[in-house]
């Protein structure tokens, strides 16, 4: 089987669980980036590396939402020095504005989902078969039928991996269809791949920086945001379940 020739990084929001829902932010958020492979190694991955040497000197940094958030370290710059916190969130907008890519996501509004069923499905599994049958959707439409599609999820540890993979081959092998529409996953290839945050991917960093403020226009539409506003016109597939 040819390989696709694009590659998706898949990077979440929020906690899964339905135990215990926080009250500031009751979703769970799946975002899956697609990037065109040429474009991510010669457009993408230059982008965050310049940005990278620009404000630290080296690219082993790891751009992640919650310390870039909070200001932790190696972010800890950002609440001391306005000039430069300033130029880096404008650095960090400009890429995810400029570079080429497509944004599938989708929001499980916990608390809506336990009102509505007495025993409601996961939310990471329903986020996901929402991703996955809008990438199949436009795998197939782009041409890509019969190519083998790598999706790139942030490994969180041995048994949520698991979990997950098994998943995930229920979805495309179609043994996990649920509601009215059924997509036939076979008629693309579709492989799970686990990696570190450690593994310092461009990518996945990019996704993780989307997938909270997506989360947060779901909850408030009217609120202003600008991280959406940049990225806004890159999301093809928006789903907020129920």
């Amino acid at each position: 089987m040819d390989f696709s020739d694009y590659i998706i990084f898949a990077d979440e929001s929020g906690d899964h669980g339905m135990d215990k829902i926080d009250p500031e932010y009751p979703v769970f958020v799946l975002v899956f980036c697609v990037f065109a492979k040429k474009e991510y190694s010669e457009i993408v991955e230059p982008a965050v590396r310049r940005l990278k040497f620009e404000f630290f000197g080296h690219d082993g940094i790891i751009l992640h939402e919650r310390e870039i958030r909070k200001q932790e370290p190696p972010f800890e710059f950002l609440r001391t020095d306005k000039v430069l916190r300033e130029r880096f969130y404008g650095a960090i907008g400009d890429i995810v504005a400029q570079i080429p890519m497509r944004v599938i996501a989708s929001v499980i509004d916990k608390n809506r989902h336990r009102e509505k069923y007495s025993d409601p499905w996961n939310p990471y599994e329903v986020a996901m078969h929402f991703c996955m049958e809008k990438l199949c959707g436009r795998m197939v439409a782009g041409g890509e039928s019969g190519k083998l599609h790598h999706v790139l999820f942030e490994s969180r540890g041995d048994k949520e991996d698991r979990s997950l993979e098994l998943e995930f081959r229920r979805v495309t092998a179609n043994q996990a269809q649920w509601g009215y529409r059924k997509v036939d996953f076979t008629r693309c290839g579709f492989e799970p791949v686990f990696l570190s945050k450690k593994g310092n991917h461009a990518g996945h960093q990019i996704s993780d920086m989307i997938a909270r403020p997506l989360g947060l226009r779901a909850l408030r539409p009217d609120q202003p945001n600008r991280a959406v506003d940049k990225i806004w016109d890159k999301v093809v597939d928006w789903k907020i379940f129920p």
